[in-house]
Formats: C-alpha cells, structure tokens, sequence
C-alpha cells in the first residue's frame, strides 16, 4: 500500500504547466504575412496597452491589428477553413475591397485563398479602422509614435504609443502582426497590458480577478482544517487509533496548503510587478494534483475496508488499485503535457477541454463504481458500519460528481471572459467540502457515532502477524459505537486499565500460579478482553475454558458503567482474576 501511495505522489510531480505573462515580449521573423501575438482580457473602461516596435525600414511597413472577441472578429478569421467569411458591418461601414451584398446588414467577402497574402488581407478587412483596431507602424499614422532612427541601410523604425479599451462589458482581446503584399514580417516587439492602477486589478487579466483574494481566503480556511487534523490525530494517537487512512488523510490536508501558499506568492509576486516567478505556479499545481490523488486513493481504501474492517488489502486488490492510480497519474501527466504542449494560445481553452481532460473525467466515474462496489461489499460484511458507511457514501457520491459536472459547466456553461476565476473558486470549494466532510465523521469525540475505528493500531500488528489464510485480514465484528471517547463529566477509567504497546510475554514468564492454565494464541500472545466491575471487591468470576483459536469471540459484555481492559495470562488449569 505504501508504494500505491508514493507511486502515485512521485509521479504527480512530473505534472507540468504553462504560464502566461502580462509583460510579452518577443522577436518575430518569418516569412509569413500575418501572425498571431498576443491576447489579453480588458475591463469596459480601463484597459491600457503600451507598446515599444522596432523594425528595419527597409520592412516597412507593418501593421498591428486589434481584434475583440465577438464573432464577426476573432473566431472568424483565426484558424478558419472556409473560403469565404460572414462577416457583419454597420450601415457607415466601408472597404475598398470587392464584395457581394448579403442581407440584414451582412457582407459576402470572396478571395482566393491559393495565397498567403489574399488570405491576409481577408483578415484584415473584418477590423474597422475608425475604431482605431489598426496601428499602422509608420511615420505617416500619428498616434503610432514612430520615428525614424539611425542612417542609410542601418535605418530602424521605433514605435513607442499605447491604446485605452472600452466596451460594454470585459472583453478578450487579440493582438496580431501583419504585413499584406508578401515580403514577410520583422518585429522587435514589447508590450505591457493593464487594468487600472489597483494592486488587485493593475496585471491581472480580467478573468483572473479575484483569484488571488479567493487563493488567500482558501489558504486560511484549509490551514485551519490541517491544524484541527493535526489536533485530532495527537488524540487518535493516545488512544492508538490513529490508523494509516486517516495519516493518508493529513498528508492530502497538508500538501493542499503548500499549493495554495505557493499559489499565493506567485499571485502576489504578480500583482507587484506583473512577472512573477513561474516555477511557483507550476510546483502549486503539481501540489494541488498531489493532493487530489492521494485523497482519491485514500476513498478508494475506505470504500474496501482498510483499516476499518479489514488489516490489510489481498494481493490482487493491491494490484488492481496499483494499475488504476498508475494509469489515472499518466492520464494527469498527459493532460498538463498537453495544456503546455498543445494548445493554443490564440483560442482561450480550459485544462479539461481536451482528450485528456475527457479521459480524467471517465477515470473518475469508474472511480466511482469501484467505491459503491467497495462500500457495499464492507457494509455486506459489517452491517454494524451502517452509521459510518451510509454518511461516508452519501457524501462523497456529491464529491465523486461535482468534478466531472464542474468541468463541463466549465467547458460549455460559462463565459470564457470569466471562466478561470469562477472555475478556481469551485474547485477549491470542492476540495475544501471533501476535506471537511472526512474531518467530521472522523473527529475523535464521544458524540460522534459515525466514528470508523474500532480496531487499536497494537491489535493490528497481531492480525498480521498470523498466518495467512486464516482469516484474519479482517477485523472481529463489533457492535458499533464510540465508546473510547467519553465526555469530561465522568472520569474515564478505560485510560487507567488500557494496555499499551509493550514487548508480549511468553507464557512461562506470565504464569503467576503454577499448574494452572489459560487459553492462549498459536503465537503465545496475550488475548486482551473486557469485563464488568459490579462492585470493588466482587468475586472472581469461574474460571474460562481453553479457547481453540485467537479469533474467538470474546465473553458477552455485562452492563456497566465503565469499560475495563485487562489480560488473561497462561497457566495450567486456572482461570483469571479482574
């Protein structure tokens, strides 16, 4: 199990991603006519550009081209394979190109699309020079700021302006280089996009608003969640019920709130100069995919048992568990490759809007049928775990739903202009809801009877110390309840009575009577058991017969008031004293 479980984090770590900048800067040198640069999301009314060009003159002369996100502009000319584009103008619109009238308003342009440059100046013509989408980078256009810099053959053109965007609401926008007629292009370029002069808003693209308030937020709430944990684990301890799912647990908590501090530093190194410091984002995602694995195959463990009726997984459930976290890591890696590799930069496009992203989604619902098959296959073998399981199972179905549901609200229910600040805070409020959840059916208290563990950790290792193929992977049945925990107003002499790990004596060094004798295991360990303390000086109780094996049920309970842990130690023929 523990390789499952640090196969599983060490491969999340080969997760990559990618990062985008406010501050784009870049050379360009092509043959082509017409390229994409940049993109960026504008606020209605204080969007800025600041550009800086540089070019030979001899390249003169180049264009830069503003598109917005509407149909008629962007996704009408990027990557389209028609010949002919619909493309929709007001009634003072003009174009120096030939056209066919169409009706409401909507022009046919037709060009032969054998060339390059016929295709650019289609990509052209969609932009409307009086709303200033066209810079044109000479000395001629003004508000281009070009001069003219050094002598002869050495003459450069320099470009040094901005642009202010207004709209009716934020919009994606997206900046091009073109130069129509052939020739090619030749850029130097540097660009700095901003909204407002806040330290909240200033770099930050529109759709990423909020995300570094909702990052800090989340930071605090799962810090909390972690200490509690922490909290609760050093009382499971004492007790010695702090098995490994709930450990499985902590680390997931733990390793959630590295990623979202690393989150944090990137964004607020951000926010200060518009940079940042990329690996800080990439390592916060690698933690974040760390923590959704390791709390998945956690569940899955739950689901089967593991340390709730049984000690440990059989060979091919561990095998099968192995093959399905392998294959769900590589699937994760692909996907971050992917993102990275392979899309594109010009369309805006979400993480699971892509064959891997698919293939997650499908992982997670077959996730989801080997949890129900696993929880009633537990709950067909202990009944008495009804109080945990049904809570347990109810819960995280919502869980198991919600990312495949999220993603594809994602993908075709939100606006792309907003997409990533609404899809961040519903993935950390998932996950969030997912640990809190677990961090409530577990909370060592007398009043939780939803409470899992019953088995101490000290028994545990008896378990798996027997021999195999005797049936003792799993726990002995008992009736559920919580009665490890008891409340403050009465003193808890369960603690006085509880035996602890120590090193098991043999029988020859536990007979206190000689020639007397008591039931013992095949490994001459000593079988703990409970009796009842009717009055101090009660009688001693007759003595116990022989037990043919260590997995016998133990004596019915008598009603007390407290519960008392004591040892039956060996010796011929006698019987043992409370």
């Amino acid at each position: 199990m523990d390789r499952v479980l640090g196969f599983a984090v060490v491969s999340s770590v080969l997760c990559v991603g990618s990062v985008l900048g406010k501050y784009v800067r870049g050379i360009v040198n092509t043959k082509e006519d017409w390229v994409f640069l940049t993109r960026f999301c504008f606020l209605t009314d204080s969007g800025r550009l600041d550009f800086k060009f540089r070019y030979p003159k001899s390249r003169c002369c180049q264009n830069i081209l503003l598109y917005f996100d509407e149909s008629s502009q962007w996704p009408s000319v990027y990557k389209r394979p028609e010949k002919d584009i619909l493309i929709h103008f007001e009634p003072e619109a003009s174009s120096s190109a030939p056209y066919k009238e169409g009706s409401s308003g909507y022009l046919h342009f037709y060009f032969d699309t054998d060339t390059i440059c016929n295709d650019c100046y289609q990509k052209e013509a969609v932009l409307r020079p009086e709303n200033n989408q066209v810079i044109n980078l000479t000395t001629r256009y003004t508000w281009s700021g070009c001069v003219v810099e050094g002598e002869g053959d050495e003459e450069i053109l320099s470009c040094v302006g901005g642009r202010s965007f207004r709209s009716v609401r934020e919009r994606w926008w997206y900046i091009a280089l073109s130069k129509c007629g052939g020739g090619g292009l030749q850029l130097e370029y540097e660009m700095k996009l901003t909204n407002g002069q806040s330290f909240w808003t200033q770099h930050f693209s529109a759709d990423e608003f909020g995300i570094l308030e909702t990052d800090i937020t989340f930071l605090v709430i799962f810090a909390t969640v972690f200490t509690l944990s922490c909290y609760f684990a050093y009382n499971l301890k004492g007790r010695q019920l702090l098995h490994t799912t709930y450990k499985m647990f902590m680390t997931a908590a733990g390793v959630e709130v590295l990623s979202l501090l690393f989150f944090c530093i990137y964004w607020g190194l951000y926010a200060r100069d518009g940079v940042g410091n990329g690996s800080l984002k990439i390592l916060g995602k690698l933690l974040f995919s760390v923590s959704f694995l390791v709390f998945l195959l956690m569940l899955i463990l739950l689901g089967k048992g593991f340390t709730v009726t049984r000690a440990r997984i059989s060979h091919s459930g561990s095998v099968k568990l192995s093959i399905y976290m392998t294959v769900y890591t590589i699937t994760y890696i692909i996907l971050f490759i992917y993102e990275a590799e392979f899309f594109d930069p010009g369309e805006v496009l979400y993480a699971y809007d892509s064959p891997a992203g698919y293939g997650l989604m499908g992982l997670q619902l077959l996730a989801y049928v080997w949890f129900c098959y696993a929880v009633l296959v537990s709950l067909k073998h202990y009944p008495e775990k009804q109080p945990f399981y049904i809570p347990f199972f109810a819960a995280y179905t919502l869980w198991f739903f919600a990312v495949p549901v999220m993603a594809l609200i994602a993908n075709f229910g939100i606006s792309r202009w907003a997409r990533e600040k609404i899809v961040n805070g519903i993935q950390l409020g998932i996950h969030l809801y997912a640990h809190v959840v677990f961090l409530a059916i577990t909370r060592p208290s007398a009043a939780n009877k939803n409470f899992p563990y019953h088995v101490r950790t000290s028994q545990i290792g008896i378990l798996l110390s027997s021999p195999k193929g005797m049936g003792t992977e799993s726990f002995p049945h008992h009736a559920y309840g919580n009665s490890s925990f008891l409340g403050d107003s009465q003193p808890n002499f369960t603690e006085l009575f509880s035996i602890h790990s120590a090193p098991l004596k043999t029988i020859d060094e536990a007979v206190g009577w000689k020639g007397q004798e008591v039931a013992q295991n095949s490994d001459q360990k000593i079988i703990t058991t409970t009796s009842d303390l009717s009055s101090t000086f009660s009688p001693p109780p007759p003595p116990i017969p022989p037990r043919s094996s260590a997995l016998s049920p133990p004596p019915p309970r008598l009603a007390s008031h407290f519960t008392e842990y004591f040892s039956m130690q060996g010796g011929a023929g006698m019987g043992s004293k409370a």
